[in-house]
């Protein structure tokens, strides 16, 4: 497959504490609720060595949100090499992710909060998960960047409808919504 998942996240045994307790915060309370305090308290070290790590909380954030999108791509691409590179599958396998994943998508939570503060390295490591999310659609459509562009944006409304409305069965509807976007179901 020539879409590559990111590169999991190398650290230190203290740097993946951090990175585990960050992870956990970040997504269970937000980022700007979050201080670095806590994290380094969490992680049962200090927070000189956190910033000795991370540089700025800054760094940690995308420190953060690379390390799940390595997660989550990872997952995908191994179900889908497991079951078949098909639409239909891309959304049962975002489906049974979202299931353990309350808060919804780790990435558009993030943009939320830091998106608006321009040339960030979070905002552009969020620029960049999406980027890879449309860039796996073009190849689940066989390179239709227009019919991946409109599965995308079902997929996103999936994200919330699950996520905001409680909607069980959002990633089923977008499944089906995105067969008739391409013509026909379980491309």
């Amino acid at each position: 497959m020539a879409l590559e998942p990111w590169p999991i996240v190398a650290t230190t045994e203290v740097g993946e504490r951090i990175l585990v307790a960050a992870d956990e915060l970040f997504y269970a309370r937000g980022i700007t609720a979050v201080g670095v305090e806590l994290i380094a308290e969490e992680a049962q070290t200090t927070k000189r060595t956190l910033y000795q790590r991370f540089g700025s909380k800054d760094g940690l954030v995308e420190a953060y949100l690379r390390r799940r999108g390595s997660r989550w791509q990872q997952y995908l691409v191994d179900h889908l090499d497991a079951t078949g590179w098909t639409v239909t599958e891309f959304f049962r396998r975002a489906e049974q992710w979202a299931q353990s994943h309350h808060r919804g998508c780790a990435f558009v939570n993030a943009w939320a909060e830091v998106g608006g503060a321009g040339a960030s390295a979070a905002a552009e490591t969020i620029r960049d998960e999406k980027r890879w999310m449309r860039e796996l659609l073009v190849t689940l459509t066989g390179g239709d960047r227009a019919t991946a562009a409109a599965i995308h944006q079902l997929y996103e409304g999936a994200q919330v409808a699950a996520t905001v409305l409680g909607e069980a069965d959002a990633f089923r509807v977008a499944d089906a919504a995105a067969g008739v976007v391409m013509g026909r179901a379980g491309r």
